[in-house]
Parts: structure tokens; sequence; C-alpha cells
């Protein structure tokens, strides 16, 4: 496609004033007109004709097929013609709302001397998903300024958008080592935890406690008795997966980065030989995987929290924990990711948790609301932000209350910053472990 520039078209509309002039002064020199029109169409043609010409063009887009909610990744466009390319082009890509707002990336490409036109451009999904390339459009002006040309390219591609892995492979192998948790060879944890591992000569700074004072008196030395944390524990990792979970946090809904979460502590706890599973649930049961306990059972776990979808619902507790307890016959560790916002609709939840904790393990694991927390914070320059200030505060004493009610019952309540969440939930998870109270 090849149409003119505006400045094509302010040349032609400033050549008519000139033209009615001359007209007054000079009849004779009507053809001033026409000639005018005659000079920049004469010219348009030129510049249609001259440099690269749209239908030789080609365009290859290079991108990954399958990446993580929030992870950056790269789209790489390479736009080439045997008869040579401009030395800049402006590019717009019709994406999915996923990849971009509105759903339209525009930027520019450059060429190198001799080289064709390229330019990589940024990008990270918000949600999880097929998200589609569509189409995209090159546009370039010719050599005199006067046309654009310009070419339509159909991509027809998508990329797939799972939960993130990064955290699990970042930060999963980062708490590894922090805590010597593997080397060489597997290690057994000692020192803490319920199940006894073997006497040893007391050392200071061990739990006075933990002395034998049979051993010690046959043996004539001060023994202590040496612990390591459990294993085999049955661990649930459960993910609410309705309407408020759906709310975007720092960019990225809750539940992509409860899914996050979730998957690095089950990762975690492959490592330290517990049994993971998966259950999630919006206003029924959704998904419970089997038990897993072999890290080569990880991408089933994987599988299974890339089909949590994002329902506009609210979520039924009493149902979804009523039918998880159903399905334990043993005491197990509940972590379960959700978010409530007021006393009033956290009620039920509260009573179906009541239940839970009486064999169960119950941690509950939600994020701050920081944006509530700065607007009860901000200085009120108006009586709408006072009004606002006092809504904030009033939505976290609520939020407060249902914290304190479910500590009351005996379940542990974990809130956390969004970007902290992965990392809290392990030092939880570990903490729990070392106190062998499953």
């Amino acid at each position: 496609m090849i149409y003119p520039t505006r400045r094509a078209i302010l040349l032609l509309l400033a050549g008519a004033p000139a033209a009615l002039l001359l007209g007054l002064i000079r009849p004779e020199l009507w053809l001033f007109a026409p000639g005018w029109i005659a000079f920049l169409v004469a010219c348009l043609l030129i510049d249609a004709l001259a440099g690269a010409h749209p239908r030789h063009l080609t365009l290859d887009a290079k991108y990954p097929h399958q990446v993580g909610v929030g992870d950056p990744f790269d789209l790489k466009l390479t736009a080439t013609s045997p008869r040579g390319v401009p030395r800049r082009a402006e590019v717009a890509l019709a994406v999915d709302e996923r990849l971009s707002i509105g759903g339209r990336i525009t930027d520019e490409m450059r060429a190198a001397e001799g080289g064709p036109l390229t330019r990589i451009v940024p990008l990270s999904a918000s949600r999880r998903g097929k998200a589609s390339i569509d189409t995209a459009w090159i546009r370039w002006r010719g050599p005199l300024g006067l046309v654009w040309k310009q070419r339509k390219f159909a991509l027809d591609g998508s990329i797939a958008v799972l939960p993130s892995l990064r955290a699990v492979t970042e930060e999963g192998s980062r708490l590894f080592q922090r805590n010597s948790w593997f080397g060489l060879r597997q290690q057994r944890i000692r020192g803490e935890g319920a199940e006894y591992e073997a006497l040893a000569e007391y050392q200071p700074g061990m739990d006075r406690r933990a002395i034998d004072w049979n051993a010690t008196a046959r043996h004539v030395k001060l023994l202590a008795k040496e612990y390591r944390v459990e294993r085999d524990n049955r661990v649930v990792l459960a993910i609410d997966g309705g309407r408020t979970m759906a709310e975007p946090v720092g960019g990225m809904p809750r539940v992509d980065r409860a899914v996050s979460a979730a998957l690095l502590l089950a990762y975690v706890g492959l490592k330290m030989n517990d049994r993971i599973s998966l259950f999630s649930f919006a206003a029924k049961p959704q998904a419970m995987t089997p038990a897993y306990m072999h890290t080569q059972d990880f991408p089933a776990l994987q599988r299974a929290a890339s089909l949590i979808d994002y329902a506009p619902v609210e979520s039924n507790f009493t149902l979804a924990l009523t039918t998880l307890s159903a399905q334990l016959n043993r005491r197990s560790l509940i972590i379960l990711f959700t978010e409530f916002t007021d006393a009033t609709s956290a009620d039920l939840m509260i009573r179906a948790a009541g239940r839970l904790v009486r064999k169960h393990r119950l941690l509950f694991v939600v994020l701050k609301d920081e944006e509530l927390e700065s607007e009860e914070k901000r200085r009120p320059e108006s009586a709408a932000d006072v009004t606002r200030s006092n809504v904030a505060a009033a939505m976290l004493r609520d939020r407060q209350l249902v914290i304190a009610r479910l500590q009351r019952l005996g379940a542990d309540v974990l809130e956390v910053p969004a970007d902290a969440m992965a990392g809290g939930v392990i030092d939880a998870y570990l903490g729990i472990k070392r106190e062998g109270s499953l």
C-alpha cells in the first residue's frame, strides 16, 4: 500500500492560496495551479518508485512458543528485501491483551548499513492462557518524504502463557544453597525435628532438654539426642481461584502469584521427600492431584497448576474445604492461598477452617494490600481523600479481625508483600517442619 504523507498534503494545500492570489493579480498565470498539481503528482510518482517497494518486503518474527506469566521475553522482528530496505521504518503489532494493554504495540525498526530491518521488542505476559500475535504492519517514507509505503503481514502466531517457573529455578536453587541441603551427596538434616536420629556428645548451643541422662550415666560423658526433620509428610497446596484472586497486584493477578509460589514450595517439598498434592477451587472444587513424592513428578504438578483458570465467581470455602477434608485420611499440612476483604464474606471461610484445624495443620497465605495501606497513610488534601482514608482504614481493620479469628481457631496466617510471597511461604513451611508439629 502506498499513500501520501502529511507533507505532501500540506504542500498541495499550500499551492491553492498562491494560485488564487496570482489569478487575481495576473489572470494569465492561472496555469500555475494545474502546473503545481502536476509537479506534485510527478514527485509522488518518483517517490513511490524510488527505494524499497512494499511488495518485495518479507518479515520474520521469532518468539518463544511457551513463557511463564510475568517472565520477560523478546519478540525479534527481521524485515528483508532483495532490492534493499529503508534505513528506518515504523512497525505496529496487533497482539493479545495479555501481552500489551489495548492489544497494540508500536515501535521503530532500524537497519545497519547493507543489513535488514531489525527490532527486538521486550514483552511480558500479564495473565495465563493463549496469547495471540495476529498481525504486523510496517511502513516507511520514500526518499522525498511524500509517500508512505506500507505492508501488512499476517503472523497468526500464539504463545502459551503458563505458570512461571523462574521462581522455582532461581529461588529454589538459592534456598538450597543457602541452607546447604545438597552437595556432592544427599545429606540428612539433623539437630531439629521430631524423629530420633542418634546420640551425640553434647556441645554448647544444643538444647539442654535433649540431654539423655541415662546414656550420660552409662558412658560417663554428657550425651544428647539428635533429631532429624520429619519426612514423608502430606502437604496439600490449596489455591483459591475465585473472583478476588483474579485481581492484579503489582501487575500480576493474585492467583498467578499464588501458583508460582505453590510450584516453588512443591519443588522444595519434593526435595524434602514430602508428599505434595495440588488442590484448586472456586465456586466448586476444580482439581485434586495425587500425592507426589519424587522430583520426577514435578511436571505433573506444573501441568495441573496451568489448568487453574480465572473464575469471575465467589469462592465456596465450605464445599471446597469439606471436599478436601474428606479426601485426606491422615494428618496433613494444608497451605491455602486465598484472599479475604471483610469479616462478613470471610465468615463461612472461618467456619470451614474451624472444622479443618481439628485434624490438620492449616496455613493461610494472603498478600498484603499495599494499595489500601498507602491510601490510609496518605496525607489528605481534600474531603474525598479523607473519605478514602477512612474507608481504607475500615477495610484494614476488618482484614485484621479475620486474621485474628483464624489465629484463635489454631490456624496460621502468613501475610506477605507480593514480591516476597515465594520466600515467605518457604520459610513458613520449613519453620513448621523444624517444629515437628506434623
